[in-house]
């Protein structure tokens, strides 16, 4: 089979279906390899009662963040309970110390504590997000064909900025949803009544609360990210990257883009954790972005720079590189398909 024939070719080109099958295979995956380390991270917190005893903290699993309830109760049963509220067993020295502590006294499946809920909302998140970048790419690119241009350099950028504010906008409802589910435990019928509440006090809009710092924060990340990673693909002459490739540069264009982008992600994890104070609108952003940066400077603004990248750098790797193969094999797929047919 040729391997000289362009990704971009339109009898090959892999399909919305495909399209989204890909990426959520890539999501599934991205989900499932980093959620134990996330559980690791917030069960060494718990060792840090005086903080759990004032505030929520925030659970990432690479591609979802997580605000977990504010809490000053243990649980004295570790099979039953919030996973990352259960005792220590005994005291965590380090990571690796962790995973086989928790491995051992609560099984390995507690590893993957927290995963059901990221799945609900990543999934279809991750998969619009994706198929609507490909298909703008696609559609911008066809068009510069056409006029016998060559494409930009910046295309992949816009494409991933204007897939990006998309996804976020069909999603944020039912963030908002899911971050109230976290922030209190609160039954489907509670949460219905707490939803008809704020539908009859802030309107429909009220919905796309934390809309304007979460368009902030992934808009530029978005645009960065395919801006450098679609470049590099250009100038290493890697129409279809083989896969450790696009690992490497999946994990340096999110490095990259998580770096610039980090005090948007900053003041994010201020409102998610203090969501019952502030009103996450445009002020309220700019406000939190003086107000940190009045306290602690420029420094504040690019606090967790090494956690954020170490978190970033391998969820990007992972979600990239076990896309592009799915479609390559949708490609070849494709291209099999098409030669048998003649």
């Amino acid at each position: 089979m040729s391997r000289h024939i362009s990704a971009d070719d339109g009898r090959f080109m892999i399909t919305p279906p495909q399209q989204m099958m890909s990426s959520c295979a890539g999501a599934l995956l991205t989900s499932v390899f980093m959620t134990p380390f996330d559980v690791v991270k917030v069960r060494l917190q718990t060792q840090q009662r005086a903080i759990m005893n004032s505030r929520c903290f925030l659970y990432s699993t690479g591609i979802m963040d997580h605000i977990c309830k504010c809490t000053t109760e243990i649980c004295t049963d570790t099979s039953h309970g919030p996973w990352y509220n259960r005792p220590v067993p005994k005291h965590f020295t380090g990571t690796f110390d962790a995973f086989v502590k928790i491995s051992k006294l609560e099984g390995p499946r507690t590893l993957w504590s927290g995963l059901p809920p990221t799945l609900i909302v990543s999934l279809p998140n991750t998969v619009i997000y994706f198929t609507s970048y490909e298909q703008l790419r696609q559609r911008m690119q066809k068009q510069y064909l056409q006029r016998g241009e060559h494409p930009p350099m910046w295309l992949g950028g816009l494409a991933g900025a204007l897939a990006r504010i998309w996804a976020v906008t069909l999603v944020s409802p039912f963030e908002l949803i899911r971050t109230k589910m976290q922030s209190t435990s609160v039954t489907y019928r509670e949460l219905a009544q707490v939803l008809h509440l704020q539908l009859q006090q802030g309107g429909v809009t009220s919905l796309w609360r934390g809309w304007v710092p979460t368009i902030l924060r992934d808009v530029p990340f978005s645009a960065i990210y395919w801006l450098f990673y679609e470049n590099l693909k250009r100038g290493f002459n890697q129409e279809e990257p083989v896969f450790a490739f696009s690992m490497c540069a999946g994990a340096v264009s999110g490095g990259l883009a998580a770096s610039l982008t980090l005090p948007f992600d900053v003041v994010k994890t201020h409102m998610q954790i203090e969501i019952d104070k502030v009103t996450t609108n445009r002020g309220s952003t700019v406000m939190m972005l003086q107000r940190i940066y009045n306290r602690q400077g420029v420094t504040g603004l690019f606090a967790g720079l090494v956690p954020r990248l170490a978190k970033v750098m391998p969820a990007c790797a992972i979600m990239i590189s076990s896309y592009e193969y799915a479609k390559t094999f949708f490609r070849r797929y494709n291209e099999l398909h098409s030669l048998q047919e003649k």
